[in-house]
């Protein structure tokens, strides 16, 4: 889901998929989070501004077009219930829900589950975000049938390492999904957040 600076074809990978290809099969990203952008991101995540879901919704389904064709299910990227309590909503879920009203691709919001709280990790670099989100996600057992062989697509606001994502579609491939693919609101350049 990387940006080129140029026309490609498709399936044409970037050099970090093939040095360290992701457990995903592929990743979109609506916008490049940036400077203009910023702002959007974080008020809608952390300030009550979830009416922008609306404006975000037909730029990642446009984003996300390859990706929602066959998909089986939306899956948003759970908050600890503990977060959850103190923000009062999982922006996240706002995108999956919005975006499974936009294209009929159901949402499937008790399939994966944050069993550990996490220390956010706005100022980490990759190494630590992949430590942090290490085993702190799971699939209960009672909603594995509801992915088993099913091409499930994983929602979150901000892909920046992707080590949230990535733990998240391990978790989803043991459980017996068929396959995982990402569709996040905006992904960081590593130009614009020094990771």
């Amino acid at each position: 889901g990387l940006p080129f600076d140029f026309e490609v074809e498709k399936g044409i990978l970037c050099t970090s998929c093939l040095e360290r290809p992701p457990p995903f099969e592929m990743a979109r990203a609506a916008l490049k989070y940036d400077d203009g952008i910023r702002d959007l991101v974080l008020g809608f995540k952390h300030g009550d501004r979830t009416h922008y879901a609306a404006a975000f919704i037909p730029w990642m389904k446009k984003a996300g077009q390859e990706l929602l064709n066959d998909a089986d299910m939306l899956i948003p990227v759970p908050l600890h219930r503990w977060r959850f309590l103190k923000r009062r909503y999982n922006q996240s879920a706002i995108l999956a829900q919005a975006l499974s009203k936009a294209t009929g691709v159901p949402a499937g919001f008790e399939v994966l589950k944050r069993e550990r709280a996490t220390a956010p990790q706005g100022h980490m670099k990759g190494a630590e975000r992949h430590k942090n989100v290490k085993k702190a996600f799971a699939v209960p057992s009672a909603q594995s049938a509801r992915i088993k062989g099913k091409t499930v697509i994983l929602i979150d606001d901000v892909y920046t390492t992707g080590a949230t994502v990535k733990e998240c579609t391990k978790v989803l491939l043991a459980a017996g999904a068929k396959s995982v693919r990402v569709l996040v609101l905006a992904r960081a350049l590593r130009e614009n957040t020094g990771f």
